[in-house]
């Protein structure tokens, strides 16, 4: 079983989307399922229709999930477990106040040492807990920190050990009953039977407490981890909200195409890829995450307009002219005589867009696209350019500069571009409307 476990706190970064990319494909290599776990226990920075938001994404790129939920519907589970530990002596409550807190880190920083829980609060009783709760004075439950290391074997970054004071006696039920990040996402997996988790790199000081959790809760099923390096933006620092291009949705935005965006995505921090251009379906019979690099990998956004280009090209040419509001392949082929110009949609919108709005008859060339116009109106259709060419400069009486430039404002409402003989036959049946 493999997971995407996205909270609903902001706009989807691609880091987001590429961990959601290779929890499903390799879900697609293992034949398991894949499914989708809302992160919503921090409800102060949840964002209302985020969730929605992701789960619209993730259509879009064709991930389908066998099941959906969100986390916090587990809430009496997480508490129950908790209580489990806090019963069977491995875990204790914690009545320590912030101040108390603060003061030990300080205390630690000042003399150049790891803050480390002080563990003043072990010995408190299951009789001290309920006259806690009976007294109403706040605490937290902490789970004992181990005894022995902790060894992660990753399949990127490979074996890591944490010793027992790294880890240390963490808190996994917070003073108002909700669980910590740790605690719910350990249980959570548990539960639903994650066995293999494709993560991000800053999750590497998480992956120790949450195999202690399932540890001290009687789960001793093997889970593989692959923790991502990540994603440097064209500085060389890592990526954050602030980079535009971080944005899932500023890539749709910008015109990108979701197979583009699939296949730069595994391409990142993968040298090992049997070629460049692929999509998601032909890179489950191929891909390797141990392939993956241990270094962080650069963004470069000149590779992702080359990877769009080639999709683009690849598309079914009726299929991308739905794109621009057609269901035309002639203007799928109209649009990919651009592409020798342009990368993304959003570009070629700018292109197609001139040739089938109203023309401007009142600059320098006004006078011969009126009279062009006329013709265009009252002429037979015309298959072949070079027919319909003659036919209206003979008509016309135009000819050289006077024919040429008129002509093609009239035809692509702007002043250069690809030859007219590629354009016509393309667009030779709107041309009443694209004469206008």
């Amino acid at each position: 079983m493999l997971r995407f476990a996205p909270s609903p706190t902001g706009d989807m970064h691609i880091g987001n989307l590429r961990l959601a990319i290779l929890n499903y494909l390799i879900s697609q290599q293992r034949n398991e399922s894949f499914l989708v776990r809302i992160e919503d226990t921090d409800t102060k920075r949840n964002i209302e229709g985020k969730d929605t938001e992701i789960m619209q994404i993730l259509e879009k790129f064709a991930l389908p999930h066998e099941s959906v939920f969100h986390q916090s519907e587990h809430l009496h589970m997480h508490q129950t477990l908790a209580i489990k530990l806090l019963e069977e002596g491995k875990a204790f409550v914690c009545t320590c106040t912030a101040e108390q807190l603060t003061t030990d880190r300080d205390n630690a920083k000042a003399n150049k040492m790891a803050y480390r829980y002080s563990g003043q609060c072990f010995d408190v009783n299951k009789e001290e807990h309920a006259n806690l709760k009976e007294s109403g004075i706040p605490f937290v439950i902490r789970l004992k920190k181990p005894t022995e290391d902790i060894i992660n074997h990753d399949l990127i970054k490979g074996d890591i050990k944490t010793a027992p004071n790294e880890v240390d006696s963490f808190v996994i039920l917070r003073a108002d009953g909700t669980p910590t990040y740790n605690f719910a996402c350990a249980c959570d997996d548990m539960l639903s039977g994650v066995d293999f988790i494709v993560r991000g790199e800053d999750h590497l000081s998480n992956t120790p407490k949450q195999k202690h959790i399932k540890t001290q809760l009687g789960y001793d099923a093997e889970t593989t981890y692959a923790h991502l390096p990540i994603i440097l933006n064209t500085d060389g620092e890592k990526m954050s909200k602030r980079d535009a291009a971080s944005s899932v949705k500023w890539m749709f935005v910008e015109g990108f195409v979701p197979d583009a965006i699939i296949n730069y995505l595994l391409l990142l921090g993968n040298s090992k890829a049997p070629k460049e251009i692929f999509t998601l379906p032909e890179a489950i019979e191929w891909f390797n995450i141990e392939n993956i690099s241990k270094s962080a990998a650069k963004f470069d956004i000149d590779k992702l307009r080359f990877i769009n280009r080639k999709h683009l090209e690849m598309m079914d040419d009726k299929q991308l002219s739905t794109l621009f509001g057609f269901a035309d392949a002639d203007i799928g082929k109209l649009a990919k005589i651009y592409l020798e110009e342009v990368s993304t949609t959003k570009e070629l919108e700018a292109k197609i867009r001139p040739i089938f709005s109203p023309k401007d008859f009142s600059g320098e060339w006004g006078e011969q696209m009126t009279i062009m116009a006329k013709i265009i109106a009252e002429a037979p259709m015309m298959k072949e350019f070079d027919e319909f060419k003659s036919y209206i400069m003979k008509e016309s009486g135009l000819k050289g500069e006077n024919f040429f430039k008129p002509l093609r404002y009239l035809l692509t409402g702007v002043g250069n571009g690809p030859e007219l003989s590629e354009v016509y036959p393309l667009i030779k049946s709107y041309l009443l409307e694209v004469a206008s």
